[in-house]
């Protein structure tokens, strides 16, 4: 059975990365259940282990924590459901790169409950939407923006860290920041795309079509259900 914790108010983001951390070693010994927590936090930066010292534009802006988590830059704050997934990989069919394909998964099903197409890009971790609102790119394709982003971190191949999906944050926040090194697209979240979603909304959906990825990889057989 996996524990669905759901944090109201905003978490101090070093309190969490300590509670993260604390669960993934007690599910690693077998004295915990595997958890997935629902949080939000006050605005601030991360680092990821790739992150480059250019891709912060402005350091003065929020607090910026680095993390070992992978990926690079990237921002948290109200309004976005960050979701850390402790799960034990091991058990899961121990393919780091199918487990992140999973997440993935996890999140375009989700979306597709609104009605909202998400899609993942060769080269750009995490999940995209396209914007045939926005003018096209120089080669004529369809703009896209990103909604939501992935970064994990494994330890005796339990995960931690996990992902965030924009609800409704204040996207002038990413302003600080090249997101994820990518310069040439941007943000958006739910709200944005004209959708009237709730934090509760999106909390429901993810529990919902969790099962519909990961139930099945528990047999040791690392699967994608979409």
């Amino acid at each position: 059975m996996v524990e669905w914790i759901t944090t109201d108010g905003l978490t101090d983001y070093r309190t969490a990365e300590a509670w993260m951390e604390a669960r993934a070693t007690a599910i690693a010994a077998g004295e915990a259940q595997e958890c997935i927590w629902l949080v939000e936090h006050p605005p601030l930066y991360t680092a990821g282990t790739s992150a480059r010292d250019a891709d912060l534009v402005d350091p003065d802006r929020f607090p910026v924590h680095p993390t070992r988590r992978g990926g690079q830059y990237t921002y948290h704050g109200p309004g976005q459901r960050v979701v850390y997934v402790m799960l034990d990989v091991g058990a899961r069919g121990r393919d780091v790169r199918c487990f992140v394909r999973q997440l993935e998964a996890w999140v375009i099903a989700t979306l597709a409950q609104f009605n909202l197409r998400g899609e993942i890009r060769a080269g750009r971790v995490g999940v995209w939407v396209q914007r045939p609102d926005k003018p096209r790119g120089p080669d004529g394709a369809i703009g896209e923006d990103k909604i939501a982003a992935i970064g994990i971190r494994l330890r005796k191949w339990v995960s931690f860290h996990g992902i965030s999906i924009n609800v409704e944050p204040d996207l002038s926040h990413f302003s600080g920041i090249v997101p994820c090194g990518i310069t040439d697209h941007g943000v958006t979240s739910l709200v944005d795309m004209g959708l009237p979603v709730t934090m509760d909304d999106v909390d429901v959906t993810l529990r919902a079509t969790f099962d519909e990825v990961f139930g099945q990889s528990l047999s040791g057989s690392c699967k994608i259900s979409t």
